[in-house]
């Protein structure tokens, strides 16, 4: 396979997040499968390539195939890597470009994949989801309801992407119900050991990704919680529904009313075990997300995209994706004709 190069802004400071944490994953996990490196773009930083550098010395087409991942920046990065072979590792979505005919898409959930099957769908689509590291889930017993009900923290809410509606109102009057609430907020290096103090832990990202346009495009902060063994209340945006089975794997999150989140956080926490996500489901969804099951997943997707890239290469035509204008007009073509009017 061709050797990986992950394109990423900046590895610290301000580019420090969780979409830049799945890339270094990624990069680590497929690492064993064929060559990968991280390059940086818009700052130098020292050890690692710089993306201006390697264009300016590197013929093309070259040798890597170049992954893109970091949302508005895709559409310049792709410019400038055109006549190489690249891909899209999409996580959220919504962010409104069109992809160039041919360049593939490694979405990280089934939402954002149905993103892209309906924008690109002559693009070669491949799912791989995010992986959970071992260290979230490789001790089965702390998901055991008896530890779990002995953790110090009832709550544990993260204060980044919380909804105003968890801050202002359910927090407070959780506490004013007498239970110990946690709000976590900055950045922590590892979380392992918290998650596994705390009994349910609340996730409620839709206000935050509808104030930006774009969408939660995987949501492994509750899937690390239920790895922990935490209760999780979570909204159901986007990718989130991919995961939380309400009632099953999680529970909804503002469920109507302030007193129907009240009643069931506490009951959860006064008894875990009646809330927790059932063992065989997430038994199921934390192997569909391992590393060792997402390693496969890599393999087939790059042994596609490598034979796609050959077939460009080699001087075939990538199949193109109708614009939105040309089925907008199909759809009025197809309108006038029943209604016997002037064809366009």
């Amino acid at each position: 396979m061709r050797p990986l190069r992950f394109l990423v802004p900046g590895t610290t400071g301000k580019f420090r997040c969780g979409g830049l944490q799945v890339e270094l994953q990624t990069a680590r996990l497929v690492g064993a499968l064929t060559g990968s490196e991280l390059v940086t773009y818009r700052r130098r930083e020292p050890g690692r390539p710089f993306l201006p550098d390697l264009l300016r010395n590197e013929p093309s087409p070259g040798q890597a195939l170049w992954v893109v991942s970091w949302g508005f920046d895709v559409p310049k990065l792709l410019r400038r890597l055109r006549g190489r072979p690249s891909a899209y590792h999409a996580h959220s979505s919504g962010y409104g470009f069109d992809l160039p005919p041919g360049v593939p898409v490694l979405a990280v959930s089934p939402n954002t994949l149905g993103y892209w099957g309906d924008r690109a769908p002559r693009n070669p689509l491949f799912l791989v989801p995010n992986a959970i590291e071992p260290r979230w889930g490789d001790d089965g017993a702390v998901r055991d309801p008896a530890r779990v009900a002995r953790r110090p923290i009832d709550v544990l809410v993260q204060a980044r992407k919380s909804s105003a509606y968890v801050l202002r109102q359910l927090v407070p009057a959780l506490r004013a119900r007498g239970l110990r609430v946690e709000v976590q907020s900055g950045w922590v290096e590892d979380l392992v050991d918290l998650f596994r103090s705390a009994r349910v832990y609340l996730y409620d990202s839709a206000d935050y990704w509808r104030g930006r346009g774009v969408s939660e495009g995987f949501g492994l902060p509750p899937l690390e919680a239920m790895a922990s063994g935490c209760v999780v209340f979570s909204s159901l945006n986007h990718a989130l529904a991919d995961g939380l089975d309400p009632g099953r794997l999680g529970h909804q999150i503002g469920a109507g009313t302030l007193s129907a989140d009240l009643e069931r956080i506490a009951a959860a926490v006064a008894d875990p075990a009646a809330f927790l996500a059932d063992p065989v489901r997430l038994a199921e969804r934390l192997h569909q997300c391992s590393e060792g099951a997402l390693q496969l997943r890599w393999r087939e997707a790059l042994v596609a995209i490598d034979a796609h890239w050959d077939r460009l290469l080699a001087g075939d035509a990538p199949l193109m994706s109708p614009s939105r204008l040309e089925v907008r007009l199909a759809q009025l073509r197809s309108r006038l004709r029943r209604l016997g009017g002037t064809r366009l």
